[in-house]
């Protein structure tokens, strides 16, 4: 078992822009990234099977609901504390980040927003402790990138909702004890209903042969005729801005973490090019290899400042929808980017499990595209400095 030797490039002294608490809450997630995932991911995501046993682990360190205020079980952390969390798991796994992003931002967070007080006093401790886990259920078979046509709906039976339909690509899914979901009612209004582990009609079958988030479990939501008790809607908010609002949360934790991705890629491409050795001298000798590095650390750096702006705005409530977006295409076109980049340097070694990248580069495979496209978060961000909507 290899050492994990990691070492958090920082070219702009972008440390000096976190306070103190900040970088406690990151140093901490970064320990436990070492010592508890970089030793086993490799060997779950061979398997791909999702290592359960870091779940305690992932709630000691704030990575569930960190902005969650402490009376419900969160850490009450700010935005930035969240996104170097979720920079410091993605770091180590992207499947692992993605359990929590989804416990985080698209189960805690709809519950905390739209929820009632019984709601959040009855689910959130429970998933900021890790005792129950969670899904989200938005994306359908035939429904990807436009959710607003999504076919999934309940039916007011007087004393239930009677819930029909269908989710599929839903991270967590297979071992979720809570769901929510999002399905029109009979007028066509989009709400968030909780579906809990055990109702009758209610399955989650796993998604198996994956290439990308192996080590993240993935599943389908069935809705066979679920009665659905009426106290578990979400009153808060309804439309289509309600899913969407927890996908900005989600979408702010990707740009964070695709950076931790390229760290880890380009630190390892960095030690491996001062160490081996070709021609009479270190690779990292060459121009071509020295080129590649210094656009890793480029990128990596306009992606650090980009995410810190981003976490200040989102600190003081003012950062856009757009913005966000921006951010998740950016960071994580970024990411894959050196991720290739990285396995250039690393030759043949770098498609083995001796190291992380391959594991990197198939991950981010899979999470430039959830959480909307690239191409998508391109026509968001078309749509805001034109006016022009290219979705209709």
């Amino acid at each position: 078992m290899k050492p994990d030797l990691f070492e958090a490039p920082d070219y702009y002294n972008i440390d000096e822009l976190y306070t103190d608490e900040q970088k406690l809450v990151r140093d901490a997630a970064r320990e436990w990234v070492k010592r508890n995932v970089s030793p086993i991911i490799e060997d779950y995501a061979q398997r791909a099977e999702f290592p359960k046993q870091l779940i305690d682990g992932l709630s000691e360190i704030g990575a569930f609901g960190p902005y969650i205020p402490e009376e419900y079980g969160g850490a009450g952390l700010d935005q930035i504390s969240y996104g170097l969390i979720m920079q410091e798991i993605e770091r180590g796994d992207s499947g692992v980040r993605s359990t929590a992003s989804v416990q985080s931002s698209l189960v805690m967070y709809p519950i905390w927003r739209y929820g009632t007080e019984e709601q959040r006093k009855k689910f959130l401790p429970k998933l900021a402790s890790g005792e129950w886990m969670g899904c989200f259920g938005l994306t359908e078979p035939d429904h990807g990138s436009d959710p607003g046509s999504m076919i999934t709906n309940f039916k007011d039976m007087g004393d239930h909702y009677l819930l029909n339909g269908a989710k599929m690509w839903i991270s967590n899914a297979p071992f979720a004890h809570v769901a929510v979901v999002w399905a029109k009612n009979e007028e066509g209004r989009i709400h968030g209903l909780i579906v809990e582990r055990g109702m009758e009609g209610f399955s989650t079958p796993e998604t198996h042969n994956k290439w990308s988030l192996r080590a993240s479990a993935t599943g389908e939501l069935i809705f066979d005729n679920v009665k659905v008790p009426k106290e578990n809607l979400l009153p808060g908010r309804s439309g289509l801005g309600a899913p969407l609002s927890c996908l900005d949360s989600a979408r702010y934790g990707i740009a964070w973490g695709a950076i931790g991705a390229a760290m880890d890629c380009y630190d390892t491409a960095l030690r491996y090019a001062k160490e081996r050795t070709q021609f009479g001298k270190p690779i990292g000798a060459f121009q071509l290899q020295q080129k590649k590095l210094a656009e890793m650390i480029t990128e990596i750096t306009k992606a650090q400042v980009l995410t810190w702006r981003l976490g200040v705005l989102r600190n003081e409530d003012k950062a856009t929808s757009a913005q966000i977006s921006m951010a998740k295409r950016n960071n994580v076109d970024m990411a894959i980017k050196i991720a290739r980049e990285a396995r250039q340097i690393l030759g043949g070694m770098g498609i083995t499990g001796e190291y992380s990248i391959m594991r990197h580069s198939m991950n981010l495979e899979s999470v430039i595209t959830y959480e909307g496209t690239h191409d998508i978060h391109l026509l968001i961000t078309g749509l805001d400095i034109t006016g022009l909507n290219a979705f209709k």
